[in-house]
């Protein structure tokens, strides 16, 4: 023991001994310190992040001589050679090119955005900072390309390059690599339960098809938003959000948004950080009563069906209901609805925590973490109704393993609906649980029925006859806030069984692993990387969405890619790089496939880049094309996997007219019939108005199989002396296309046999059925994209982009396929500001203008008018507090508006906000 003490104390004085810290400030050309910016040790992971002032301080466990460099999104890196101990270094940071700042997404490899082999748009803090957006989730908006469909005021989804519902399973978001996709909707929610403001580092957003290295979901575009390390980012900071929203339909409500991040490095070998985040406001009330089938016709219509009225939307023919009595018309009834907005209280709320801890074992760039996400929240989804989301619940939690080489993480997803329910299904059993249907058509067209066979005394017109027979059945409603109201409203939403309630279930879970190496420090002729991932789902939605009324339904799916990237000098002004990808994919349910991406990219005098890419995209049907089983009040859903079609089963009534045929009284019919003995629904509607069974189509859609795309894209960026030019064109061909179809299911009867299953059509003995499958449709999309940036009187930064989209598809020839393009041609984005248009003092404008266009989906198909918004804010920073004041507005012209059919109109927000030490 004595022997040893002298050697551990020899080798604590050594280690003691080699230590360097380098002190300083990092400043601008103008003096102004720069808060945030990186100060790395080249070739380790020892570094340091600039305070509030611009001031470091980094310690490194080795003497000199060695290099750091000092980096900044927007400025030139600079580098600076350590030659003693202790040295204090001041250091002047050049604004550099937004074309040279270095992302990651496109090729899984550091590379500046100039020499990208695909377009990708990038925001960092400089952009988060200054966006007149109310978070920096809506400042996507501003980006080239890019539209932001708003569903809710905590539920916004970002699309590129069209194809697009809220449920946008074309496009991936990523946080910290994790999938943030909902296992039991199977795809993001935004940033509902994503991650907190203060934590983000990044967002790295990539248009068009990307699964050459990122799989099935990143069909149409992937979105990366990457959190700060506490190695580099350490402190705590805040940031709080006060405001109103303002909206006719809900008035003036307030807004709040905090965020609060906590980090510590403890030693160069162990870090960890906490997030929290809570919104709360109140969401856009949708107020439309316009009729979904028919804008011309009122509340006064027999037939009313109300865009944001629910209950309205069972229909009984008058006079089929009445046995075919002769003094009955023959018209279809509905009845009375409610309002959307006495079926929610419109409250809009979003709290999420994350925690992080990172290990270093041997203090270099290799990585160990643990990252835990929780988030809860309320919002309002559209998908084939309008469901209120409540109380919902996410968790992710994930390890990883990474150095400058390679990653390997795994993370599992899971989720619960909370207190969700469907909107229509509780306008619909309010009004059953008041009166039956039988009941209620029964007293309306007895009243209708009396009328006329009193000799209409009172010479009352057909219209004042309906509104007698709809006063009477009605008499005795539950009306809105009434304690009988209130009473079956709290019992039905807790109620998951759709025949009498309207709560939805969920419990669903995703397993994910995945991983990555660059064989670029093994291998000098070219960069090389293999990856690869797997992912394993088990569906829990207890019967309420899937066919899982049995128990959880798993499946599962995985994929391998490798890449190659060359540089070629070819001379002292062209460089060549070249680019190839391919990725194989499996899912249990279908064939294995490649999707191979080839790119070249030629820059010339090192200002102008040049790219090509050809590559192969590809979809697999998600969690609800394949399994879900759901009655929506209108088409029943049902998902096209092979071992689904037999587990929705449901027994139907069968009218008086085909019970004389000889059929029972009831029948069971499975979720086969709607794939193998149905008539599109389209020539159903067709037979109806004319009579002549030649209308009629067999419909018998195939199963589904995945979607691909190929996609052709080139483009240009040019770095001028005043001004920065960023260019794409591409070009979409679809193979496959995943879309739903209406389909009508006879009770009875066989299709095509052209007696009994027209008897079962014709006494209304059918079922409609929502159908996944595929389309014989050539689908085909082009667009065009560019951007221009320019500096004024080197203050002011202005910037603008055009994007044009178009389908080209041939609606005539497919009346039953829907697209779901929901893009505008034309786009337009324009932005003004200034970061220092005095010392500590800037400034932004953003303005954006939509063309009109026409939304299709299932919950309804109608045009979306032009809109144009203007955002702004002015900002500024008190380096004796560290804090940045900002006062600012979205939607200033108050001109409201809305992104997709059926949603409520966009209100202004404005707010107030204070972060405090967020660098």
């Amino acid at each position: 023991m004595k022997t040893l003490i002298p050697f551990f104390l020899l080798l604590f004085s050594s280690l003691t001994f080699a230590q360097t810290t380098i002190t300083g400030m990092v400043v601008d050309e103008n003096n102004v310190p720069i808060a945030g910016a990186n100060i790395v040790v080249i070739g380790t992971s020892s570094g340091a992040v600039t305070d509030f002032d611009g001031n470091f301080s980094l310690t490194y466990s080795q003497n000199p001589p060695f290099t750091i460099e000092a980096r900044y999104v927007g400025y030139e890196t600079q580098s600076i050679q350590i030659t003693d101990r202790n040295q204090t270094v001041n250091i002047v940071l050049k604004e550099g090119n937004a074309l040279d700042e270095v992302v990651i997404s496109a090729s899984r490899t550091p590379e500046r955005i100039f020499e990208s082999p695909v377009t990708v748009e990038r925001i960092g803090a400089r952009e988060i900072k200054n966006t007149a957006s109310a978070d920096f989730y809506g400042s996507l908006e501003n980006l080239k390309g890019v539209d932001v469909n708003t569903n809710s005021l905590t539920f916004q989804s970002p699309n590129t390059r069209g194809f697009a519902t809220f449920a946008n399973n074309r496009f991936m978001q990523l946080v910290d690599g994790m999938d943030n996709s909902t296992p039991a909707l199977n795809f993001p929610i935004g940033n509902l339960v994503g991650i907190t403001e203060t934590d983000v580092q990044s967002v790295e957003l990539l248009p068009g098809a990307s699964s050459a290295l990122y799989g099935a979901n990143a069909f149409n575009g992937i979105l990366f938003m990457s959190s700060k390390n506490p190695f580099d980012y350490q402190g705590i900071s805040a940031s709080l959000k006060r405001g109103i929203t303002s909206q006719e339909a809900a008035g003036d409500n307030p807004y709040t948004d905090v965020s609060v991040r906590a980090a510590h490095k403890f030693s160069d070998k162990f870090a960890a950080k906490v997030n929290f985040g809570l919104l709360k406001g109140t969401d856009w009330a949708a107020v439309s009563t316009e009729d979904k089938n028919d804008p011309s016709k009122t509340r006064s219509a027999t037939d009313y069906n109300g865009l944001n009225v629910y209950g309205d939307d069972f229909t009984v023919n008058m006079r089929a209901a009445s046995g075919g009595l002769g003094i009955i018309p023959d018209v279809n009834v509905t009845r009375t609805g409610y309002n959307e907005r006495h079926l929610t209280n419109y409250d809009a709320e979003s709290i999420k925590a994350d925690w992080g801890l990172y290990y270093r074992p041997w203090a270099n760039d290799f990585e160990i973490s643990y990252v835990g996400k929780v988030g809860t929240g309320s919002t309002i989804y559209q998908g084939s109704n309008r469901y209120q989301i409540r109380n919902f619940f996410q968790e992710q939690h994930k390890i990883e393993f990474k150095n400058d080489n390679f990653f390997l993480r795994a993370y599992m997803v899971g989720d619960n609906a909370g207190d969700s329910y469907d909107m229509l299904f509780t306008g619909l059993n309010i009004n059953n649980a008041w009166k039956s249907n039988e009941d209620w058509f029964g007293d309306y067209i007895s009243t209708y029925a009396g009328i006329e066979l009193s000799g209409n005394p009172m010479g009352l017109t057909d219209q004042q006859k309906h509104d007698a027979a709809r006063a009477v059945a009605d008499t005795g409603r539950f009306l809105p806030g009434s304690p009988e109201f209130k009473a079956a409203f709290n019992r039905i939403t807790k109620d998951p069984n759709f025949q009498t309630g309207s709560r939805f279930q969920d419990a669903s879970v995703y397993y994910h692993v995945n991983g990555n190496y660059n064989l670029s420090h093994l291998i000098d002729f070219a960069e090389i990387q293999v990856g690869g991932s797997y992912r394993k789902y088990s569906l829990n939605s207890f019967g309420t969405i899937y066919t899982d009324v049995d128990g959880p339904i798993p499946y599962s799916e995985y994929g391998l890619y490798t890449q190659i990237q060359k540089n070629l000098e070819l001379n002292e002004s062209l460089d060549l790089k070249l680019t190839g990808s391919v990725r194989y994919d499996k899912n249990e349910f279908f064939d294995g496939f490649f999707s191979p991406r080839i790119s070249a990219g030629l820059t010339v005098n090192k200002n102008h880049n040049f790219r090509a890419s050809v590559q192969t995209g590809f979809r697999n049907p998600t969690t609800q094309d394949l399994f879900i089983g759901l009655d929506t009040g209108g088409p029943i859903l049902i998902g096209s996997a092979p071992r689904n079609l037999d587990r929705y089963s449901r027994p139907y009534n069968v009218s008086a007219s085909g019970q004389m045929l000889g059929q029972p009284a009831t029948i069971t019919q499975t979720g086969r019939a709607a794939y193998e003995n149905s008539y599109s629904a389209s020539s159903v509607l067709a037979f109806a108005a004319t009579g002549n069974p030649s209308q009629l189509e067999i419909g018998n859609p195939n199963l589904i199989k995945p979607e691909q795309v190929k996609s052709a894209e080139v483009g240009y960026r040019g770095k001028y002396e005043k001004f920065n030019v960023d260019f794409s064109a591409y070009y979409n061909s679809y193979r496959d296309f995943i879309s739903q179809f209406g389909v009508i299911s006879p009770l009875y009867g066989t299709v095509g046999d052209n007696s009994l299953s027209l008897a079962a059509i014709a006494n209304g003995d059918y079922k409609t059925y929502g159908i996944y499958t595929n389309s014989p449709a050539d689908v085909n999309s082009f667009g065009a994209s560019i951007g221009i940036t320019t500096k004024i009187f080197d203050k002011f930064d202005l910037s603008g982009s055009y994007t044009y989209a178009k389908l080209d598809f041939d609606r005539q020839k497919f009346p039953d396929f829907v697209t779901n393009f929901n893009t505008p041609e034309h786009k337009f984005k324009a932005s003004f500001g200034s970061t220092d248009l005095f010392k500590n003092f800037g400034f932004n404008i953003n303005y954006r203008f939509s063309d009109d266009y026409y939304w299709e989906a299932t919950f309804g198909n109608g045009l979306v008018p032009e809109y144009q918004v203007v955002d702004a804010q002015i900002n500024l920073t008190v380096p004796s507090i560290k804090s940045v004041f900002k006062v600012g507005g979205t939607n200033l012209l108050g001109e409201e508006y809305y992104t997709a059919y059926g949603t409520g109109y966009i209100g202004s927000i404005y707010y107030l906000s204070w972060t405090i030490n967020n660098l």
